[in-house]
C-alpha cells in the first residue's frame, strides 16, 4: 500500500505535470489551429449561456482557491487566520462555487450527449473532458462531508504539506497523505488526471486570454456600398 500511496501521489504528480507543461508547449508550437475553444454555441443557444456561466464561475473560483489554498505557506496566514478558520473558509466559499460548477457542468454534459447536432459535432474527447470535470466537482463537494468532521485544519494543512513537497521535490510529499481518507485520494487522483490529458483537450483555451482586444486599435466597419 505505501508503495502504491508512493507511486500515485509522490511520481504521477511529475509525470502528469511533465505532459501538461511539455504537451501544451507542443501543441502550441506546432496545432495553433487546434488551439480553441470548439464552441457549440452556434449550433445551439438553448440553455447555453446559463450553464456555462454557472460553470464558468464556479471552476474558476475553484481553481484560483485550490491553488492559493495549497500553496501559500502557512506561515503566510497565520498572523491572520487559523488552520481552522481557512478551512471553514474553503469549504463555505468551495461549497457555494461547486454547486454553481456541477449544475453548469451536468446541463452541458446533458446538452452534449442529447442534443443531436451537438452530439453530432462532438469528439470522445469534448464528452469525456466535460465528463470527467463535472465528476471531479462532485467528488470535491463529497470530500466535505469527511471534512465537517474535523474542522481543525489538520487535514487541510497534510494538503497543503503535500501540494508544496511536490513543488520543491520533498521525497516524503506522498506520505503526508498517506492516511486520508479515500475520496480525498480519488479527488487528487482524477485531478492529475485532468492535467495529465490537458493538452491533448479542448482545456487548452484557458491560455488563450484576448487580452490584445484592450490595446489594439479600433476596426472601423462599414457597409457594403
Amino acid at each position: 500500500m505505501n508503495y502504491l500511496n508512493t507511486l500515485l501521489f509522490g511520481v504521477f504528480p511529475y509525470i502528469a505535470l511533465a505532459v501538461f507543461l511539455i504537451g501544451c508547449w507542443t501543441r502550441y508550437d506546432h496545432g495553433q489551429f487546434t488551439w480553441r475553444a470548439g464552441s457549440s454555441q452556434m449550433l445551439r443557444k438553448k440553455n447555453m449561456r446559463m450553464a456555462s456561466v454557472m460553470f464558468h464561475v464556479g471552476i474558476i473560483v475553484i481553481f484560483f482557491g485550490h491553488l492559493v489554498g495549497l500553496l501559500t505557506p502557512h506561515w503566510a496566514y497565520e498572523p491572520f487566520m487559523t488552520p481552522g478558520t481557512k478551512q471553514i473558509l474553503a469549504i463555505t466559499v468551495g461549497g457555494i462555487a461547486g454547486v454553481f460548477c456541477l449544475i453548469g457542468g451536468a446541463m452541458l454534459f446533458f446538452r452534449r450527449i442529447t442534443d443531436p447536432r451537438i452530439r453530432a459535432s462532438s469528439t470522445v474527447g469534448d464528452v469525456l473532458i466535460i465528463a470527467l470535470l463535472t465528476a471531479q466537482v462532485a467528488l470535491g463537494l463529497l470530500t466535505i462531508l469527511p471534512t465537517l468532521g474535523h474542522l481543525d485544519g489538520s487535514t487541510m494543512l497534510l494538503f497543503s504539506s503535500w501540494a508544496q513537497g511536490i513543488f520543491t521535490f520533498d521525497a516524503r510529499a506522498a506520505s503526508y497523505i498517506a492516511e486520508v481518507h479515500w475520496i480525498y485520494k480519488t479527488h487528487i487522483f482524477l485531478g492529475l488526471l485532468i492535467f495529465l490529458i490537458f493538452p491533448f483537450t479542448r482545456l487548452v483555451h484557458m491560455f488563450s486570454v484576448p487580452l490584445e482586444y484592450f490595446t489594439r486599435n479600433a476596426q472601423v466597419v462599414r457597409k457594403r456600398a
